[in-house]
């Protein structure tokens, strides 16, 4: 089946993950990706490692890191410094349609790299620039990473225990959430300007931001700002809006029940055996329920604490009630709905003593389904191969004229 972006030529500049995390979502959807990286070092995620992979002659490989988000790409060792390197990038630009890059403001102007200069060569050309604070603004020039604007843009504000718990403190998401919804978002907007660039020829600059993505991901929280004046709070694995939404104690582990409506909460009661929760004109509504959110919390915790945690959430699943194990990585990729997804992909490349072994992507297409034509590939693998086909185009466009 021919997939969505079979034709389309993206030229990765990106590295660590917001941007590659875009491009590997373009390289799913059928797009050639080309991953530009410095001569003998590479993205710098190739080094952040343990664990590292193993190469068939027992060295060391690619961290697993860079795995993760760069299958589907051919990778080809350039130096942007360099002329001759800078004249090879104008080259594959002048013929690609999107390019991703997420150096600091202004950094690929003395290159002639920038939008402007590309746009030149190429008025088609969709260029979707990722960086920490945006083009514009007091802070454009500062670089951003995942881990501080969780903090600058009021994730770990709201993440961790309360104050009083023990361990109370901001935490930080256990993955870079915001380099991935960044990329998520970046992909959308490539996405929506190629459409553009079709339907009239003219490409556009994309302005994405880690900051402006963070913010927008508050989603309810900010908006119980904006309605209330109250600045939200931490508070542990409770829920702003929701009650029961929490773990609850078993006698051999924990189970996450998500009740999200009055009729949930009745069938939640009837499993426990409780009409008198249920019954309760303190917990009729979910709004009675997060006035009283201590007490129906404890009065829950005493009644799942005598369940085995597999036969809590058998009998809430029978019953339709939300609920799940807290499960480990490992445990998560055992799960028979996981191996059902098929969520674990495979992938084989010469250079490696065993397979690669990546997430697969989410989203399931009807007619042009994703593909994995490539594992994430060796450092320059693609070089020799793509600078000969940037030379016959040349060639080409040569005599044609």
């Amino acid at each position: 089946m021919t997939q969505a972006l079979s034709g389309v030529r993206v030229l990765d500049l990106s590295r660590v993950l917001a941007g590659p995390w875009a491009t590997q979502m373009l390289a799913d959807l059928g797009a050639e990706v080309i991953k530009i990286e410095r001569p003998g070092v590479g993205d710098d995620t190739r080094h952040w490692g343990p664990p590292f992979t193993t190469r068939t002659d027992g060295t060391r490989g690619d961290a697993a890191y860079f795995l993760c988000a760069n299958r589907g790409k051919k990778s080809v060792e350039l130096d942007i410094a360099a002329p001759d390197g800078a004249e090879a990038i104008r080259r594959l630009a002048a013929t690609s349609d999107v390019l991703v890059e997420n150096f600091k403001v202004g950094g690929l102007k003395k290159y002639g790299l920038d939008y402007a200069s590309l746009a030149a060569l190429n008025p088609r050309l969709v260029y979707c620039s990722i960086t920490g604070f945006g083009q514009t603004g007091p802070r454009a020039e500062q670089a951003g990473y995942d881990y501080m604007i969780q903090a600058m843009a009021g994730l770990m504000s709201i993440t961790g225990q309360p104050d009083g718990a023990p361990g109370a403190e901001p935490m930080k998401v256990g993955v870079a959430v915001v380099d991935l919804a960044t990329g998520l978002y970046a992909s959308n907007a490539i996405l929506a300007a190629l459409l553009h660039a079709r339907a009239t020829g003219q490409g556009q600059h994309i302005d994405i931001a880690l900051f402006d993505v963070q913010a927008a991901m508050l989603a309810n929280q900010a908006t119980n700002w904006f309605v209330s004046g109250v600045s939200p709070t931490r508070m542990g694995n409770a829920h702003p809006n929701l009650v029961p939404y929490q773990p609850f104690p078993c006698r051999d582990g924990s189970v996450v029940i998500a009740v999200g409506n009055d009729s949930q909460y009745r069938t939640l009661c009837s499993v426990l055996g409780t009409e008198g929760l249920a019954a309760d004109p303190r917990y009729l509504n979910n709004a009675g329920r997060i006035e009283n959110r201590a007490e129906l919390a404890s009065a829950l915790s005493a009644l799942t604490s005598g369940w085995a945690m597999r036969d809590l959430i058998e009998a809430l699943e029978t019953a339709g009630v939300p609920c799940g194990p807290i499960n480990t990585i490992e445990q998560v990729f055992a799960e028979p709905q996981a191996v059902h997804r098929e969520l674990e992909i495979e992938q084989t490349r010469d250079d490696l003593l065993s397979p690669a072994r990546t997430v697969a992507n989410p989203v399931r297409l009807s007619e042009t389904p994703v593909g994995y034509t490539r594992a994430p590939p060796r450092l320059g693998q693609h070089t020799e191969e793509v600078l000969a086909v940037l030379a016959s185009e040349a060639d080409q466009g040569s005599d044609s004229r």
